[in-house]
């Protein structure tokens, strides 16, 4: 698999008059990325550009080194795609639905059915893969979409919104299982979701698409990372002699949240002074977690930024 798993180059895409996307320039690298955006940003455009099911009006773009239109057919074998709508062919079981997903990518019949058992105990499917589809649970709709995506062993997996209906054990199961095919298998990952927390759980990489632009393009860790780093501090005792103690050993004290001392600085050194300071004033460290932006601030921000630029609606 190349480093690069998607690479975009000044895409545009214009129904009539109407633009949907606005110069896409960025690089989108192996593991696990969140891509953003709010409704009428664009995502879904881009996906079907991905894909090779809609052409760009100019710009050019390859997935896992592919041309999106000339290469299309090759992308769509090495590519697994998790819609957000439903798409089964009624009366068929949730077993038959996977086996014949796993036809359309070239499976022999038995090949294909065995692929299919195999997913969906890996989803978590019991027994209702023996029922039609008709009866599932939106959950269980959500596990056969997964599997869908993923019977023919892609090496590059697009889930529209794969969390969406779930309940919390389930939304967990799906994240966890994201998680075992990114770390485990060596699976590349793009989640198109509204849900950020799920981003910011299993994701490497974030894009913000807002107002048919790329507004943000960045590792989750840079974009966590806050420009003045600090620490937060949760102490059993008296907060007060510890801030003392920081304060005796030049240590800046920034407001926090009530029962947490925020210290300013990261380095180990910083570390050492906390340690020392808790000593001197005989209190219990209970926790130290370095300062993060939330994502939420990140996202909001973006989106901000880019309408403040012009930014006209997309479609969703």
């Amino acid at each position: 698999m190349p480093n690069q798993i998607i690479e975009l180059e000044a895409v545009t895409k214009s129904y009539q008059r109407f633009p949907a996307l606005h110069d896409v320039t960025t690089t989108i690298p192996a593991g696990v990325t969140g891509l953003l955006g709010p409704n009428g940003a664009g995502k879904s455009t881009l996906i079907k550009i991905l894909l090779g099911l809609l052409k760009a009006t100019s710009g050019r773009a390859t997935v896992l080194g592919l041309d999106v239109w000339r290469d299309s057919m090759s992308i769509r074998q090495q590519v697994g795609y998790m819609p957000e709508d439903d798409c089964y062919l009624p009366t068929l079981s949730g077993v038959e639905c996977v086996q014949f997903a796993a036809r359309l990518n070239c499976l022999p019949p038995l090949e294909a059915l065995r692929r299919a058992h195999e997913i969906l105990d890996f989803c978590g499917a019991g027994q209702e893969r023996y029922r039609t589809v008709e009866t599932y649970s939106t959950g269980m709709r959500q596990k056969l979409k997964f599997a869908q995506s993923l019977v023919h062993d892609p090496q590059l997996l697009i889930l529209d919104e794969p969390t969406a209906g779930l309940d919390p054990d389930e939304r967990e199961a799906m994240l966890n299982r994201i998680g075992v095919l990114a770390r485990g298998h060596g699976k590349s990952i793009l989640i198109c979701t509204h849900i950020l927390p799920d981003v910011q759980r299993v994701s490497d990489q974030v894009v913000i698409l807002a107002a048919g632009r790329i507004s943000v393009s960045r590792s989750l860790a840079e974009l966590s990372r806050p420009l003045t780093p600090s620490t937060h501090v949760r102490v059993i005792g008296s907060a007060e002699r510890f801030r003392d103690a920081l304060s005796s050993r030049g240590m800046r004290i920034e407001p926090g949240p009530p029962g947490t001392v925020v210290v300013g600085g990261d380095s180990p050194e910083c570390l050492q002074a906390i340690w020392q300071a808790a000593a001197e004033g005989d209190v219990m460290v209970r926790s130290l977690t370095p300062a993060r932006n939330s994502l939420e601030t990140i996202f909001l921000q973006a989106v901000e930024d880019a309408t403040r630029a012009g930014g006209g609606d997309a479609d969703s």
